[in-house]
Formats: structure tokens, sequence, C-alpha cells
């Protein structure tokens, strides 16, 4: 705005001397009366009144206009700042325009000339978020390919070491003619979210183990008494003991062993592992882990496969949890005994597993509140079996829908992708 106004001032000047000057020398020449004279110089002082009249009114309204978005950029500034997430504008060709202060921090630009430099231009001048700064290159082209609103997470180590982890929002814009006109990026730190996230997953998880421990404890139970009797025989015994006595003590050690092993893979706190597994292979597993408990209540589990063995994709780990919270639930619903029916139906790439109990169902009120955080009527637990249980499904690209009837039961539909290896 001052080089307009610098360069307008010197036109402004030079048109007005030209004006002047040649006015007169052409009024000079022609041979006019004084009166005729008089009218022509004011006629001439009229226009020179009026074209400067329009001059300054053009100034002055481009000078407010000015002024006017630099108070609108110096308020979206301090909006920008006070706020505790990352924001940054990138040009269409994803040179850096402007981040906040919270950014300039994060990445340590403060002293770094940023503005018209791309993300690998700032890898190579910020070698410690090199990893960082070339993953948005990755992540900006895959936003202007989906060309809308598109969210995602983010982690990264920080200068403190510390591993943060951003829930990520980029606006592509566009201008009339569709060419890329620039990119928004917010970025909202969920490190302690997450990291909430996890602890209250250990500790369902922990607490499914220790609702489960009395069924192992009465399976464990059975096979310690044999073996116990037979180690009495045993020393009873004058003669050498049978061999097959032997054989029967080493198999309900193994036994036991099995059952322990099973629950200390579901209680280990484990990182996210996904690959592929057979469906039957992990409903088979998830049965004979929850098997113990149904027993104790007199309750059958009934596997109906309708849809072959088809793979999955996950953290199996994760999805048991998920199957082992909804078939307890089923048990509990079932005091007086019963049959819980797991079926698998195939629904083109998907797949159905439906968890079906002949429980005391589930009022209406409460089935529109099953999912929320803490809400639950057990004297024990937290309230977060099915909140984490949903949270696991969506992270796998699936749903689960619950449906009950008062009196006549519940069934829990789980709807996950069939593994497609082309």
């Amino acid at each position: 705005m001052k080089f307009i106004s610098k360069h307008t001032a010197i036109v402004y000047l030079i048109i007005s001397l030209v004006w002047i000057t040649s006015t007169d020398i052409l009024i000079d020449k022609v041979d006019i009366t004084d009166k005729l004279y008089d009218n022509l110089q004011f006629i001439k002082g009229v226009i020179f009144s009026v074209v400067t009249s329009i001059l300054i009114h053009f100034i002055i309204k481009k000078h407010n206009a000015h002024k006017k978005a630099e108070e609108n950029n110096n308020e979206l500034s301090i909006l920008i700042n006070s706020m505790p997430d990352f924001v940054s504008f990138k040009d269409g060709k994803g040179r850096w325009l402007k981040v906040n202060d919270f950014g300039k921090e994060l990445y340590t630009l403060e002293n770094i000339d940023y503005v018209g430099k791309t993300d690998t231009d700032l890898a190579e001048m910020v070698p410690f978020f090199k990893d960082a700064f070339l993953y948005c290159v990755k992540s900006d082209k895959e936003a202007w390919e989906k060309g809308v609103l598109s969210r995602c997470e983010e982690s990264f180590p920080v200068i403190s070491g510390e591993i943060k982890t951003f829930d990520v929002i980029k606006v592509p814009l566009y201008d009339e003619d569709n060419n890329r006109k620039g990119l928004l990026t917010i970025g909202r730190d969920i490190t302690q979210l997450k990291a909430a996230e996890t602890m209250l997953l250990r500790k369902e998880k922990l607490s499914v183990v220790g609702e489960l421990a009395a069924g192992i404890a009465h399976e464990i139970r059975n096979p310690l008494t044999s073996i116990k009797g037979f180690i009495q025989l045993m020393k009873e015994s004058k003669q050498s003991a049978p061999k097959e006595h032997f054989n029967i003590v080493l198999s309900e050690l193994d036994r036991i062993n099995q059952i322990v092993s099973e629950m200390l893979v579901l209680s280990k706190p484990q990182s996210k592992t996904y690959k592929q597994f057979q469906l039957n292979g992990f409903i088979n597993h998830v049965l004979k882990l929850t098997n113990h408990e149904a027993l104790l209540y007199g309750i059958e589990l009934d596997f109906i496969n309708k849809s072959g063995n088809p793979k999955l994709y996950g953290d199996s780990n994760q999805l048991i949890q998920v199957f082992i919270n909804i078939i307890k639930n089923s048990i509990e619903a079932m005091p007086k005994g019963g049959t819980i029916k797991i079926v698998t139906e195939k629904n083109s790439d998907r797949i159905n597993i439906s968890i079906i109990d002949t429980g005391h169902g589930i009022p209406k009120d409460r089935l529109e509140r099953l999912g929320e955080p803490f809400f639950t009527h057990k004297e024990k637990g937290m309230g977060l079996g099915l909140t984490i249980s949903n949270k696991i499904i969506h992270e796998h690209k699936g749903s689960m829908e619950i449906t009950s009837e008062v009196g006549v039961g519940t069934r829990v539909k789980i709807n996950l992708p069939i593994y497609n290896m082309e």
C-alpha cells in the first residue's frame, strides 16, 4: 500500500504539471479576449478540481479498504495464534504461507524463514522433523486427491523426546476455475487422549480377565483334582505306578498350562498388530476362553457357521476382547441357563457375526444409551465395555448393531470386511 500511494502521488504530480503547463500554453497561443481567457482558466481549474477530488476519493477508499483488510488480518492472526491447535496455510503448490505460534514452536520455526518453502524444503532446513515433513507431503497429496475435507491421525517425536499424536483435518481450497488455491491444515494434540484410551482399554481388558477368573478357576480345579488323586494313589501304592497314570497326570498338566496361556495372551498389554487370520479359528478361540464361565451358568455355546472360513484382517487380540465382552453380557443375561448362538453369514465382501441369546432382554430406554461411556447397570465394571468395543470395531472398518426385546433376548450383529488379498 505504501508503494501504491507513493507511486500514485508521483503520477498525480506529473499529470498535474503536464495539465497546467500544456493548457496554459494552448490558451496563450489562442487570440482571445480577456473575459474568455478568464473563463477558460476557470473551466481548467474546475476540471482539475473534479479530477483531483475523484482521485482523492479513490485513494481514501483504497486506503480504508486496505486498513480494514489489515485489521481483519490482524484479528485472524490473533485468533489462530491464540488457538491451542496447529494451524497452517499453504498455497496450491504446497508452499507455506502462514502458521500460528503453536505450529512455530512445535516445529521450531521461530527463527526460520518458512514463507514460500515446501515441506521438502523444510525437511532439509529442520532435519529433526525430516520424517514428519516428508509424511506431510504424502498426506497433503492424499487430501488433494480426495478434493474434500479429510481427517487422519499423525504421530511423530518432538524435541522433548515425547511422541505426539495429532488429529489432523486438511481442507483443500479451490478457485472459481477449480484450480488449487490453498490447503488449510488444523491439527489437535490428542496425545493425552490416546494415552487415556489405552489405559482404559487395558483396565477394561483386565476387568474382563478378572470376571472370567471364576470360570477359569473352576476349569483348572478339575485337572488339579485328578492330578492330586493320582499322586496320592502313587504315594500309597507299594508298587510302581502304571505308565498310564503318569500319562494322565502329564495330560492334565498340559491342559492347565494351555488354559493359563490363553488367559495370559488375553491379559497381556500388546501394541496393535494388524494381520490376516481365519474366522473359524478366531471364533473357536473365543469360545474356548468363554466356555468355562458359560458352563458355570449351565449355558451352551453353539457355533453355527454359514459363511465357510473367510479371512479377516485386523488385530485379533482386540477383536477377541470385543467378542468376550459381548458373550459375557449374554451369559449374565441368562441366569437360568440356555443356549447362546454365534452365527456367521457371508454378505458379498463382508461377514456378519451375530451373537444371539435368550436372556431377559434390554428395555428400550436402556438400549438407546448402550455404548455411552460409564453407562452401566452392573454392580461391577466401569461401563466402558461396549464403548471400547464400538471403537475397536470402527477401527476395523466395521459396524455393530444391537437389537433386543424384553423377555425374548438380544442379538448383537457385528459386520466386518472380508480380507481380499488382491
